[in-house]
């Protein structure tokens, strides 16, 4: 029904269960859309940030509700997951707040439970349903989005990815800046074929620093 808006961030509240709300000025209307914590950081409580905020249309008894990305891809992943028995809107953000949408896809489509669980609230059992419903569709979606845009970024095999982002988790990095650090590096086509975490937890650590 509303594929995006765009308009003035005005703010962004936590609600008392955690929750972000980004009010949005659009023609002078406010909009309140919830949206992940990764969209909060980049948008930050400036009431001078104009933005497009890609949304989907939750439709309750008791209110419609609006959720809100940064970009259209995000926006698509949260439906798919929407489409998992059992996953409702909280669970999907949680997904995509943690993972971020590139290692989020990368485990679903190679079916590793194990990163998929560190999100909180998804046990073995969601994961594994996650999995399984979605990894096929993942997978095709993958490859055309891969088809149809110019820079996609590669990275690195799962298990490489997880001994970089516990490593400089342990070196006090957040994950956001980590997830930052691994997609810029991700876009070097030749770096991207890397099979040494050492190499990509150096090269991590010399673009944060």
């Amino acid at each position: 029904m509303i594929n995006y808006l765009r308009g003035q961030a005005i703010e962004v509240i936590k609600t008392p269960n955690n929750r972000l709300i980004l009010i949005l000025d659009v023609n002078q209307i406010g909009y309140e859309i919830q949206i992940p914590s990764r969209l909060a950081l980049d948008i930050g409580n400036d009431n001078n940030d104009s933005c497009r905020i890609f949304t989907h249309l939750l439709l309750r008894e008791e209110q419609p509700l609006l959720y809100g990305f940064g970009t259209a891809p995000e926006r698509d992943l949260f439906r798919q997951l929407l489409s998992v028995n059992g996953v409702g809107a909280q669970l999907a953000l949680a997904l995509i707040d943690t993972l971020g949408i590139e290692e989020l896809v990368v485990a679903i489509v190679t079916g590793n439970t194990k990163i998929l669980s560190k999100t909180p609230g998804v046990g073995l059992k969601t994961a594994e349903r996650i999995a399984l419903e979605l990894k096929t569709k993942l997978a095709a979606w993958r490859q055309l989005r891969e088809a149809t845009t110019t820079t996609t970024a590669i990275l690195p095999a799962a298990e490489i990815l997880e001994d970089v982002q516990m490593t400089l988790l342990a070196l006090g990095y957040s994950r956001e800046e980590i997830d930052r650090a691994i997609a810029v590096l991700s876009q070097d086509a030749l770096f991207s074929k890397n099979t040494q975490p050492e190499d990509w937890i150096k090269g991590a650590i010399n673009w944060l620093g």
